[in-house]
């Protein structure tokens, strides 16, 4: 069959717009577009509403913040009636929320999207407060957006998004603002301190050579006091490293002195005695050659990522509710072993519910093998709470428990009586939900919102803004489940 022919339309030349400056384009005569014109002036002020759809979140961040929120905390701390009006609160708290909700945590980012983006425009009014203003304001009321993570709670209580039937504990390491490069072993440290310390000494003989030439030459009176530049970055390096040097003593210094204050409280001595004890081992201690301190954060520490690398981190713990994987409590630590944070996030656990206005406590907890230890499984039980912890691999040695249905034995260990609970039928399903209702949550804040990474720096600064990140996880669960601002609470 011969191929059918196509008739292609014809082209001609077809001016576009009004302006005498564009060049003629082409386009088909047999089709009409669109009225397009760039430079046409608008005749009426445009609402700043009509930029976003009715469902966008920025509406609903709009009205959280304007009508979910209690910011009284925020507006407490302008007391100071000098100086230059600050942005509103509401406006800043707007961006914050809805640039972390969408992984924009840098501030120079967040003053770009005001700049361009829509919905940023729509919740500034079409301001834009500019990159210093906006990491001022997210440092100075860091305890307030901390205190957001309650809020959060409350609102998610409200909504009916909260059971308090199972949850689970888990931990993740955050990569603090600190690079490797920027850190020093203590061997490091020690020889930096004394080459240092000798070239300075160095300089300043130099520099007194000159003086003197220069005495001699010009007469004393005139003024020859200015450090050299090579001197002054020298003498803040050193500075520096015998700063860092000196908290790495001190910090195992005092790590040692509790130790030893355990152990000898552990074999019955007075407090006089484990005190003596814990001062002589503090005047012993040896820092280890590897141990590093980083110059830019120093309270970041070396941790082992998900990924097999070591990376400047905190560690930051969350406990989750199994009906919507809602964040119940949270922590950030200095240390990268989790079993020690249980305890303090039991006692946070009831903090944050109670502040929450939500009465009783979980069920069940349920937790990996990091989190295991006899102390941690009596805490947790005479939290109120029925503990699931795996117990890890058995030691050399232990028996293991006897195989459900079958009766459990007297005089087993805690560690065999948890295995022996976690291998019944109940148990296996019960743990089975344990990755199901954590580490998601995990995911959604590394990916959506770019919390993987800290912006602040210093453990304090760090918390808060690990605690904003959980709150603004809750949030988003909240605009996920269809609640508005002003809806009524469930009863």
């Amino acid at each position: 069959m011969p191929r059918q022919q196509v008739e292609q339309p014809v082209l001609i030349e077809v001016e576009i717009g009004t302006s005498e400056q564009a060049p003629p384009v082409k386009r088909p005569v047999d089709k009409t577009f669109r009225r397009y014109v760039q430079d046409q002036p608008m005749l009426l002020p445009p609402d700043l509403r009509d930029w976003v759809a009715v469902d966008h979140p920025a509406r609903w961040v709009d009205d959280l913040v304007e009508h979910g929120l209690d910011l009284s905390g925020v507006y407490a701390d302008y007391t100071e009636a000098r100086g230059g009006p600050p942005f509103d609160p509401r406006l800043m708290l707007k961006v914050l929320i809805y640039g972390y909700s969408h992984g924009v945590t840098s501030s120079r980012a967040l003053e770009r999207r005001c700049r361009d983006d829509v919905a940023f425009r729509f919740l500034t009014g079409d301001t834009c407060p500019d990159f210093v203003a906006i990491a001022r304001f997210r440092t100075r009321h860091g305890a307030a957006l901390k205190e957001l993570f309650t809020q959060s709670l409350a609102l998610c209580a409200r909504a009916g998004l909260v059971s308090l039937g199972r949850v689970a504990l888990d931990g993740t390491k955050v990569r603090a603002d600190a690079s490797r490069h920027r850190a020093m072993s203590y061997d490091r440290m020690v020889s930096s301190e004394g080459r240092l310390a000798a070239e300075v000494a160095g300089l300043l003989a130099d520099a007194e050579r000159v003086d003197a030439a220069e005495d001699a030459a010009y007469g004393a009176a005139s003024r020859g006091d200015e450090l050299p530049a090579e001197l002054a970055r020298r003498e803040s390096r050193l500075a520096v490293i015998r700063a860092a040097k000196s908290a790495l003593e001190a910090e195992h210094a005092a790590a040692a002195a509790e130790q030893a204050r355990a152990k000898a409280a552990g074999r019955g001595a007075d407090e006089e005695q484990a005190a003596a004890a814990g001062e002589a081992a503090a005047a012993g201690a040896v820092v280890p050659p590897k141990a590093q301190r980083s110059f830019t954060d120093p309270d970041a520490r070396i941790m082992k990522t998900s990924e097999g690398s070591f990376q400047y981190c905190y560690n930051g713990q969350a406990v989750v509710d199994e009906a919507h994987q809602v964040v119940l409590a949270g922590q950030l630590r200095q240390s990268g072993s989790d079993a020690p944070a249980l305890p303090d996030l039991l006692a946070r656990l009831h903090a944050f519910l109670a502040a929450a206005g939500l009465r009783g406590c979980p069920d069940r907890l349920l937790a990996d093998a990091g989190y295991f230890s006899a102390a941690n499984v009596a805490a947790t039980t005479a939290a109120g709470i029925d503990p699931l912890i795996a117990t890890g691999r058995l030691r050399h040695g232990e028996v293991p428990p006897v195989a459900p249905p079958g009766p459990l034995p007297d005089g087993l260990t805690p560690k065999q009586q948890m295995a022996h609970k976690l291998r019944t039928e109940d148990g296996r399903t019960a743990y089975a939900r344990r990755k199901a209702i954590v580490e998601p949550v995990f995911g959604q804040i590394q990916v959506a919102q770019n919390g993987d990474r800290l912006r602040l720096r210093g453990a304090v600064k760090a918390d808060f803004e690990w605690f904003f990140h959980l709150a603004c996880h809750n949030l988003r669960k909240l605009r996920s489940s269809g609640w508005t601002p002003t809806q009524p609470a469930t009863a």
